[in-house]
């Protein structure tokens, strides 16, 4: 352990993987501030800690059986000239996943469907929530994971760089869902992120890599756009105020 804090390699690879894990992170913590806004105010603050709690579980998790998880990218069996592994089906799912879950949100948004039936199942959202925020924290996770693995050869800078991402998580969640809840276009537009990168996800199921840069320019792009948008928004209700 002493060599490791005393070498610059050792800590150059927690400062890039930090990095990389807390840019893979931006997908957890978009998905779980969408996914709590339709339940009440303590009810999210509760469902989101638990959230970004069971995210980190699971990466060290997930870093403890570093031998069986690489073993998960050993094809299992072929279909249409694809060989799929337990990875790439995960990923596969978990897409599909955030493609139906975004896009049956973005009807509920559109159609403003908030009505009677949410009502009576109002006892059961939060249960719902906490599985849905446990099914996708898997699905990045193994995303993560395989991404230290290959970044990294250490097992304390890989556990050490998670916990410092998770923590960011922790930090940066709060604030990202408030400021989706009180601003209903930047929902839709985190919406539209998930489908984006859901279909990134399958695309790599099936060994197609759609390159991340481009895919976080994109989402970092919009992200700015709609800053400004609200931005000017206020400033013009303040313009709009009578003076007294």
């Amino acid at each position: 352990m002493m060599h490791l804090l005393t070498s610059p390699e050792a800590w150059a690879a927690l400062l890039t993987l930090t990095a990389l894990e807390i840019v893979l992170g931006i997908d957890n913590v978009i998905f779980i501030s969408v996914i709590v806004a339709r339940i009440p105010k303590q009810q999210a603050h509760r469902a989101r800690q638990i959230g970004l709690a069971l995210a980190l579980v699971f990466r060290i998790i997930l870093l403890s059986v570093l031998v069986w998880l690489i073993g998960l990218t050993a094809p299992v069996f072929s279909f249409a000239g694809f060989d799929f592994s337990w990875r790439d089906l995960i990923l596969i799912g978990g897409g599909l996943f955030l493609i139906a879950k975004a896009t049956h949100e973005i009807h509920g948004e559109v159609e403003a469907d908030e009505g009677e039936g949410e009502e009576r199942s109002a006892g059961n959202a939060f249960f719902w929530v906490i599985v849905q925020i446990v099914i996708i924290d898997i699905v990045f996770s193994l995303d993560s994971i395989i991404t230290a693995i290959g970044m990294a050869q250490d097992i304390e800078i890989m556990v050490a760089a998670v916990v410092i991402a998770c923590l960011i998580m922790y930090i940066s969640s709060g604030p990202v869902s408030r400021f989706v809840a009180e601003h209903p276009t930047t929902k839709m537009l985190a919406l539209a992120f998930l489908v984006l990168i859901g279909v990134a996800l399958v695309a790599d199921g099936f060994h197609f890599h759609i390159p991340r840069g481009y895919i976080y320019f994109a989402i970092a792009f919009s992200a700015a756009v709609e800053f400004f948008n609200v931005l000017a928004k206020r400033n013009r209700k303040k313009a709009s105020k009578p003076s007294v």
